[in-house]
């Protein structure tokens, strides 16, 4: 029988018998042993850096299926974390996987350790979003100098890198590619730089056949064994910024495959962007999850597995 979302909901914040590394705004994370991690991905869903009341049925299935499919993708190009997304595989004993395995199938990762960088590796495709905003006030984003007369979300002659710091509250902070050097080191900095925009051209390219632009996206990275490896998710509905190509135009906002959704909804409420996060509707609730369903169905070209 198909678990609820209130279920899983519940019990993975609660009774799942591993010690918490953290819980985020999306993922819980526990430590398995010394050297691996535990990630889950909930169907929480966060606007405007608040959490909201309403979990959306599936998303966290969606997040986690999503990033395995690239993880796989990319695995040519560089190493990652994934050891496994197969509940039955991580090594868990009979009596954990029949209180929790059907739970965690489907959204959760087996994963090893890797030291975070300190720096998010943002790459942008199209000028949208809070890079639109500041190339209309300096013609620049994040020391890139880009040519004069784009129109919002027009296609960048080539992506561009465009890191950030990680925030513990509030919004992250865009930086500058020397600024991301002071803090990383530069045979790191230059190490993502280049790796950040190889996935993304890649991923691109391919999300365009079935489809699907994708605006921009961001990527962590993480040391292991003092080697650069892809670590947390990869061009997600939530990471990214997914379009649907065949209502592409320029000079407009787009239709958007992710979270935009709520966003555009919550805009409309007038609220302050503060906790408690207003409740929503379940129309809205249903839209947004068929929408993280079909971008995962038109990338994967098979229908997600586990659905609820």
């Amino acid at each position: 029988m198909p678990v609820t979302t209130s279920k899983v909901q519940t019990v993975l914040q609660t009774n799942l018998p591993l010690p918490v590394i953290g819980r985020g705004k999306v993922r819980d994370i526990y430590a398995v042993g010394d050297d691996k991690l535990l990630i889950v991905t909930t169907d929480r869903l966060s606007a405007f850096d608040v959490v909201l009341p309403n979990p959306i049925p599936n998303k966290g299935r969606v997040l986690t299926q999503i990033s395995i499919f690239w993880f796989n993708f990319f695995k040519d190009l560089l190493p990652h974390h994934l050891i496994t997304g197969d509940v039955r595989a991580m090594g868990f004993d009979k009596s954990f996987l029949e209180r929790f395995g059907a739970e965690l199938e489907g959204r959760s990762m087996l994963v090893h350790r890797a030291n975070p960088l300190s720096i998010e590796c943002v790459v942008r495709g199209y000028i949208t979003g809070s890079g639109w905003n500041d190339y209309k006030a300096t013609q620049a984003v994040c020391g890139h100098k880009l040519p004069t007369g784009l129109k919002q979300c027009e296609k960048l002659q080539e992506p561009i890198f465009t890191p950030a710091t990680k925030e513990a509250a509030g919004h992250d902070i865009n930086i500058d590619f020397e600024t991301a050097v002071q803090r990383e080191g530069r045979d790191v900095a230059e190490q993502v730089r280049g790796l950040s925009i190889e996935i993304y051209k890649r991923g691109a390219a391919y999300a365009e056949t079935r489809g699907i632009l994708i605006a921009d996206t961001k990527f962590e990275f993480g040391l292991r064994g003092g080697k650069v490896i892809l670590i947390d998710e990869v061009l997600t509905p939530d990471s990214s910024r997914f379009w649907p190509q065949d209502q592409y135009e320029t000079g407009r906002d787009q239709p958007s495959y992710d979270k935009q959704i709520v966003r555009n909804y919550l805009l409309t409420l007038g609220w302050n962007k503060q906790p408690p996060a207003p409740s929503l509707t379940p129309e809205v609730i249903e839209k947004t999850s068929k929408a993280y369903q079909d971008v995962y169905e038109r990338l994967t070209g098979k229908p997600l597995d586990g659905a609820v």
